[in-house]
C-alpha cells in the first residue's frame, strides 16, 4: 500500500518559482533520485508565502529517508525555503475510492 504525503514549506515563492526554470536540471536529478527511492507521483502547488509538495510514495519510510537527507534541506533553502520554519508534513495510507480520477 502506498502513502500520500503533503509537505508545506514556508518561504519566498518568487525565489522558488524562479528556481524551477533556473535549476530545472537539478529538479530533474532530484526527481530521478526520488523515483529510485520509491516516489510514485509528485506535484507542487504555490500559495501565499508557502509551497505545497504533494507526493505519493511506496512507503512513509522511503519518503522520510529521501526528505531527511541534508542535501534536500540545503536545496530547499537555496530554492527559497525558510530554514527557520520546520516543514509541516502529513501522510496517510492511500486507499481506492469510487470517485477517484
Amino acid at each position: 500500500m502506498s502513502v500520500i504525503v503533503a509537505v508545506k514549506l514556508t518561504g519566498d515563492t518568487e525565489v522558488f518559482k524562479k528556481s524551477l526554470s533556473e535549476r530545472a536540471d537539478d529538479y530533474r536529478k532530484i526527481a530521478e533520485r526520488a523515483k529510485e527511492k520509491g516516489a510514485l507521483h509528485h506535484r507542487f502547488a504555490v500559495g501565499d508565502g508557502f509551497v505545497i509538495v504533494n507526493d505519493e510514495w511506496e512507503t512513509a519510510e522511503a519518503f522520510q529517508s529521501f526528505f531527511g537527507d541534508p542535501a534536500m534541506r540545503e536545496f530547499i533553502s537555496a530554492a527559497g525555503g525558510d530554514p527557520s520554519v520546520p516543514p509541516e508534513i502529513i501522510w496517510g495510507d492511500s486507499i481506492e475510492s469510487p470517485d477517484q480520477f
